[in-house]
This record gives C-alpha cells, structure tokens and sequence, in this order.
C-alpha cells in the first residue's frame, strides 16, 4: 500500500469518527459549489441559445425574410437581428410585393409578420405580441405548439397563449383588438416554445397587424431547395431585405460581425470570482480543520514515533482537505445540479425564457474543482503545523499549543501597501463608470495582505484582555492562543464585510451623485400626462377618463408646441454646464404655460414670477440657466435646431432640485410655434402608474405618461440585501470558529463549573469567543471597505469620463457613507453574533471518562 493511498484511509476514517466535524467542512465547502452549480446551470437551461429558439423562430422553414426601410444595399448581423450598417435615406419605392420576394428567394414563401397589438381587457387596452401567420401550413410545423382548440382557420380567428388568458381571455371569447375595436374570436390556446410567459396573438394574415408596413415587420417564410447560405443571405442584402438562415445560425460563418459583442472583461470577472470564493471558503473551513489537527495530535505523534517523516504527517492532513473537499463538491455538484432541475419550471415562468435542461459541465467541472482546491487550501496550514509538532513531548502528555508563528505581517504589510498604490494608479488612469472591475482587483491585493497580517491582529489585541471581566478575559486569550483558528474566521469575516462595506459605500455615492445631478421639471408627486397626436375630440375623452380616475384633483392643462406642420416640437434650455454637463439628468422637458402651471410647480403664489411670465419673461427655477437677464432657448422641429435668447427671471419652485423654470406661450410665437393645449399636470403622489395608464390607453395609443416619484427606499433595499449577504457569512464563520473552540475549551469549560462557576459563566465564555471574532473581523472590514468604498466612488458616481484626473488627484467625485449601514456591521453583527452564541451555549456540565 502506498503512503499516499493509506492516507486517504485514515482522512475517511477520521471523517467517520468525528461526523460532526466532517458535516460542518462539507458544509462550508459544498454549499459555494452547491449555489454555483446551481446558477450556472439554471442560466445554461433559461438562455436560449440562436439554435434553441430555430424551431420558434422559422418552424420547419429554411428562412425568414424581413423587410426594411431601404431599396439599397444594407450590413446585416450574422443571425438577422439588425442591420450593422445600412443607407443613409429611406427608400421612396412601393411596397414590396410576394412574387418580387418569390422570385429573389428561388422558392416558396409564404406571409410571417410580426409585431404588437392592443385587445380590450378589464382594465383597458393591453399590449401584447401578435403574429400574423398561417399555423396549418406545413412551413410553420413546430413554431407554435396547440394545446387547446384548433388553429384559426378564418380571417376573424385567433389564438392565444396561456399568459393572455391570465388577463381575463377564455377559449370561445370575443375580443376587441386594435384601434378600431376588431372583433376576433380565440379559437385555442397556443404554446410559444422557450417562452411559457409569452403573452401573443396568432391570426392570419391581414387582421391583427392593421399598421405594417416595410420595415415594420413584413416578412416570409421561405422554403428553399438548396441551403440558404451566407451568400443567398448577402444576395438579399444587396436589395436591402434581411435574412434569418437556419443555415447560417446552425453553422456562423468565421468573420461575420454580431450585434452583441463577447465581454471583453469576463476573464477577469472569472479571476476575480475564482480568488475571492476559494478564499472565503478557504479561511471558513480551516478552523474546523485546526481543531481536527489538535484532536489527532497523538495519532499522529504515534505515525512519527514508528518512523513516519514530515511529509507523511503533511500528507495525511492535507488527505483530509482532498477527501473532504472531494465529496463535499461532489455533493454540491449533485444537489446543485437536481436543485436547478427541480426549479426550472417555476424559473421560467419568473425569467420569461427556458430551453431545453442543461448542465454546462466544463463549468460545473471547473468549480467541483475549486472545491477541492479550497480543501486543500484550508489544509494546507493545519498540515505544515502537523509535519512540526514534536512527538515525544505530544506523547509524554505535554500537548502545549504549536509553534504558531504571528503570521506574515511583513508580507501582508507589503500586499496592504501594494493593493493601495495599484488602486490609486486605477483611480487616476481609469476612475470612470465601467472601470470599477481594475479597482476590485488592486483591492483584492488589499484583502489578501490584511489576511496575512491577521494573526499579528489577534496577538496584539488581546493584549487588551487582561482590563476584561474574567469570562471574556478567558475568551480572548483562548482565541490568541488558538490564532491559526481565530485568525482564519475572524479573516473570513473581515473579507465578506469588506466586500460588503465597499459596494455598500460605492452604491450610496452613486445614488447621492445621480440625486444631486438629477434636476425635475415638476415638484416630486406630480404627474404629468399627455397626447399630441390627439384630435379636439379625443383630448375631451381624455380630459373626461383623467378626471373620472383622479377624483378630487386639481388638472392644470398646459399647451404642446407644434410647428408649421403641426408636428409636435420640443423645447430645451442651455445651461451654463462649468464642465459637468454630463454627471446631470433632467427629468422631463421645459414646460409651457400660464399663472396657474407656475403656480403648481412654485407651490404657492408669486406675484413678481406671475408678473413677469405675464409681460413675456421665462420663469426660471436655477441660477445657472439665465446671464445678464437672459435665457437662451432651444426649439427642436423637423426643420431643425434654433436658438433665441429671450428675457427671464429667476425665481424659486417648491422643490429645490426641481430646474427648469416655466415657458409663456408669447415667446414661441415668433419662431413659428403654434400651441395646442394637449397636456394635463396633477399631484397625486399615491396613484396607480400602471393602473392609470391602461385606463388612458383606451383613448389612444400614443399618450404619455410621466410620474415625477421620490427615489427614497432604493438604496436602502439594495443595503439591507447586501446586509443579510453578508450576515449569512459573518454570522456562519463566527459560529463555525465559536463552536470549535467551545468543543476545543470544553476541559476548562468543565473545569470553570467544578469550582462553582455558574452557567451564565459558560455562556460568557462562548458569547465572548464569538463577539471577538465578529468584531475584531468585522472592524478591520468596516475599515478597510471605507477605504475600497471611498475608491469605488469615483467610477461609481461618474458620468462624464475624469475631470481634472492627474497623477496625484484621480478629479472630483461624489462621497457619501452610509454610517447606519456602516454601524449594523461593527456594532450590530458583533453584538448578534454573541447574543446567539450566549443563546445556544451548552452550560451542563460533561463528564469526562475515567481512566482505568
């Protein structure tokens, strides 16, 4: 037998003698492997790749041609997408005609188009996707697959898929759709394959898609006798038609260009995943295995003693590490893999899209992998300690703590120092938004030195024990003794708050940085409707359905500017920008209206603002947008850009962040604007957006609807997320650590109650262990993720590239800490680590067996 093979029987056998132990480490170490396996199978199977969604998009045809807007050569996307690149002017000529298509095709084809139509519902009119394709044809065979009822066989018939009927549809209804109230009856219920919540219509041609035209979803389905190639596909480019080949999406040629090009970042996305999930689990797991190392310590001193070396003592260890991450990833990988099958069905109706099940396995074998690897990483220092203990003195019963050396705090000082340059050499090259992926990956360098000087960390503090009450006394000085234990859970909990501290901070300056450059038009609550495209009669309808579904509210109309052609125009005003135009966004554009609109946006009456709106002035809400007097106002029509400075004044709005001011309808009139009351404005804070909308809806299709919302409580959502993320870690690690040395300290925790300590002692004891290991974790994290928060603020909060960026000022950026966020971590998880700890301590005592 070799060495190596009975090291893997005395790891399994160990590992059946101390179950506990053995569930905890698999634990650790499968639940990472478990979750990813999971992911990354789930999204293999809810990702429809182009040759899954074939028998969807083309049935049993070979191509689908598209109509465009051009008569002349275009570019298009290998798999028909879009165009790349196409001319510059529309084309003038007729519409194309079935047998033109035919005729370049060289085979049969037969009407597809696609596109979106409206049906009365309970609640007015919804929008849904509509085809307008025969389902009898054998070309369609596979695209739609029939469930119920019977595909539609006449002009007035269609059918539906299962999402319609949630909107109150049944089998044998009569619906309105379109407009001009169409009357179509639901002959059957259809399935969309790879999309079970597809809400969609399917009628045949010339009912339900009434607004087609070129370039608006005409197409054909096309059955061919040769292949269409990449070739044929160019053919028809050159006519300005666009292809959907089965032949070239089955088989895409070299070279082609892609609408969606391949993440250029995801290698270091995968790194990065790669470092951190090996490392957490890594410093999770190896505690349990430094308690494991203690117990065994005469079984191994007994293996020494007959002549085994070092590296036989380092072998059966790391045995450990191998037979337990092994089966822990091969149980994570199971349960990973049968979670996500079990969980597909309800996941695609949740995400929309579902393919057929599959199980990426180079990916899947790639992190059972890592989970070996964290196994033997977590090992691998128990290990190196195992091949330096000294035999005769574990065997003469002298079992002192281990040469535990403090650490590599000079190591880890340079890895501290060198992650900080790395991070400012980043901040000042590429602090801009999309660049926050260089600056993890210095800070990681920041983590991985902290985690090296961790020990020193632990030895230094407890310094502090001897000004404790005894019981936490005890605690810390039983976590110092221990460091390789300590060390490695309070690490771990350093690095999960540090993650969470770092994007906790970059979230909140990206949010504080948007509100501050964020500008409305109206004060937060209102509402602004409208409908330019309506005529005199239906704006009455709409004023009426507005009035009935917002009782009780005051509706102020206001005037749309149209030019010449009675073409809606739109109306902006110049800021004087100080090299920061881009970090701002306006919510809305410039109003037009009289005293009453000033009044709603001001919040109160003014009478100098209502004064100067009357003699012709534009009312302005910001310094920044009037000089000498003046504002500079932009007119967009389709006879282009103009400009004109007219005479403002600058006055205040009930909401300070609200810009912009208001428009007097004299000032348009000189350029060519006419004006067309065709806006409502309201407060209502409370109304149902959605709920609105639909009722609106029935009036017109081209009604706009715009909420002015408060922003307040997103953030908080997305903290509170990465709080419970992160407690999960801390609380887990603190545990695992707390829980080992409780079973590592349970001599002198019996030896405490034979002298008369009460139970509350014990539990002291235990709380103390896991306070200090969260807290000690979670201050050096709270501390270090300010710093990595502070760093992540500039690509996170910028919006307009690096502004006065040098080798020495990476430029202004937005900084804003959320110090209750930072709190909960320092104090709050700390203080909830012991009071578990306190709550689930054991305080009977355990009878330790006599000798005979």
């Amino acid at each position: 037998m070799s060495a190596f093979t009975a090291a893997l029987r005395i790891s399994r056998r160990d590992a059946l003698r101390f179950k506990g132990r053995t569930a905890l480490i698999m634990v650790m170490i499968g639940l990472p492997v478990l979750l990813i396996t999971g992911v990354l199978t789930g999204y293999a199977t809810l990702n429809v790749n182009e040759r899954e969604g074939l028998t969807a998009l083309l049935g049993g045809a070979d191509a689908r041609v598209v109509t465009t807007r051009f008569r002349a050569p275009i570019d298009q996307d290998v798999f028909g997408w879009g165009m790349i690149n196409g001319p510059e002017k529309e084309s003038t000529a007729a519409p194309w005609k079935q047998a033109e298509v035919a005729a370049l095709v060289g085979g049969r084809i037969i009407p597809y188009d696609k596109g979106s139509v409206l049906f009365a519902g309970k609640d007015g009119y919804e929008m849904v996707s509509a085809s307008e394709v025969d389902l009898r044809e054998p070309m369609t065979r596979g695209m739609r697959r029939l469930t119920e009822g019977r595909f539609p066989a006449a002009p007035d018939e269609v059918v539906v898929t299962p999402a319609v009927l949630k909107l109150g549809v049944k089998t044998g209804d009569t619906v309105a759709v379109t407009r001009a109230n169409k009357r179509v009856r639901v002959v059957g219920v259809i399935e969309y394959p790879n999309r079970p919540g597809m809400t969609e219509f399917v009628g045949l041609p010339g009912m339900l898609l009434l607004d087609k035209s070129d370039g608006s979803g005409t197409g054909w389905l096309a059955d061919t006798a040769a292949p269409f190639d990449w070739s044929r596909v160019r053919a028809l480019n050159a006519h300005g038609l666009m292809v959907e080949s089965r032949t070239v999406i089955e088989n895409p040629p070299a070279g082609v260009r892609r609408l969606s090009a391949p993440d250029s970042d995801l290698p270091l996305k995968i790194a990065l995943a790669v470092f951190f999930i090996v490392m957490e689990t890594a410093l999770l797991a190896g505690p349990a295995f430094a308690v494991g190392l203690r117990r065994r310590r005469r079984e191994l001193a007994v293996i020494a003693a007959q002549g085994g070396s070092g590296a036989h003592l380092r072998a059966i260890v790391l045995a450990d590490g191998l037979v337990l991450g092994g089966a822990a990833a091969l149980a994570g990988t199971v349960l990973g893999v049968g979670g996500a099958l079990a969980a597909m069905p309800r996941a695609g109706q949740l995400f929309g899209s579902i393919g057929p099940f599959e199980v990426p396995w180079a990916s899947v074998a790639g992190v059972a992998v890592l989970g070996v690897v964290s196994g033997l990483i977590a090992a691998l220092v128990p290990a190196v300690q195992a091949a330096r203990q000294s035999p005769a003195q574990v065997l003469a019963g002298r079992e002192g703590e281990l040469r535990d050396r403090a650490g590599r705090p000079v190591l880890g000082l340079l890895l501290v120092v060198a992650g900080l340059v790395l991070v400012w050499l980043a901040l000042v090259r590429l602090g801009t938004r999309g660049q926050e992926l260089p600056l993890v990956a210095a800070f990681g360098l920041v983590v991985l030195g902290l985690v090296a000087l961790m020990p020193w960390l632990v030895r230094r503090t407890s310094r502090f024990a001897a000004r404790l009450p005894l019981p936490l006394r005890l605690s810390v000085r039983d976590a110092s003794r221990h460091r390789s234990r300590t060390a490695s859970a309070t690490a771990a909990v350093m690095a999960a708050t540090t993650a969470a501290v770092a994007f906790g901070i970059g979230l909140a300056s990206s949010d504080a940085a948007f509100n501050a450059g964020y500008h409305p038009f109206a004060p937060t609550g209102s509402i602004k409707i409208e409908a330019s495209d309506l005529d005199d009669s239906g704006w009455a309808r709409l004023q009426a359905v507005a009035e009935r579904e917002l009782p009780k509210r005051e509706l102020i109309p206001g005037p749309v500017p149209v030019d010449s052609k009675g073409k809606r125009a739109w109306i902006d005003i110049e800021r004087r920008c100080e090299g920061r135009c881009g970090d701002s966004f306006y919510g809305g554009e410039l109003p037009v209206g009289d005293a009453r609109l000033l009044a709603f946006i001001q919040g109160r009456q003014d009478p100098q603002a209502v004064a100067a709106l009357a003699a012709g002035k534009i009312v302005v809400f910001d310094p920044a947008l009037i000089k000498d007097g003046l504002a500079t106002l932009k007119f967009y029509a389709l006879d282009g850009e103009i400009r004109k400075q007219v005479p403002a004044v600058l006055a205040s709005a009930a909401d300070p962040r609200v810009s912009g001011g208001v428009v007097p309808p004299a000032v348009l009139r000189p350029v060519g604007l006419q004006m067309k009351e065709r806006r409502l404005y309201t407060m209502d804070p409370l109304a149902d957006q959605e709920r609105l909308r639909k009722r609106l809806s029935v009036v017109g299709d081209q009604i706009d609807l715009y909420f002015e919302r408060p922003r307040d409580g997103e953030l908080a959502r997305v903290l509170w997320i990465l709080l419970g993320a992160a407690m999960v870690l801390v609380l887990g690690g603190t545990f695992a650590a707390t829980g080992l040395a409780a079973a590592d300290m349970r001599h002198d925790l019996n030896t405490m109650s034979a002298v008369g300590a009460p139970p509350r002692v014990r539990r002291l004891v235990v709380a103390g262990q896991a306070g200090y290991i969260a807290g000690l974790g979670g201050l050096v994290g709270v501390v270090t993720g300010i710093v990595g928060g502070i760093a992540l603020s500039w690509p996170m909060s910028r919006h307009n590239g690096v502004q006065g960026a040098s080798w020495f000022t990476p430029g202004p950026t937005t900084i804003s800490i959320p110090w209750l966020f930072l709190v909960a971590f320092a104090v709050g998880l700390p203080l909830l680590a012991a009071l578990v700890a306190w709550a689930c301590a054991r305080t009977r005592l355990e009878l330790a067996r006599r000798l005979a």
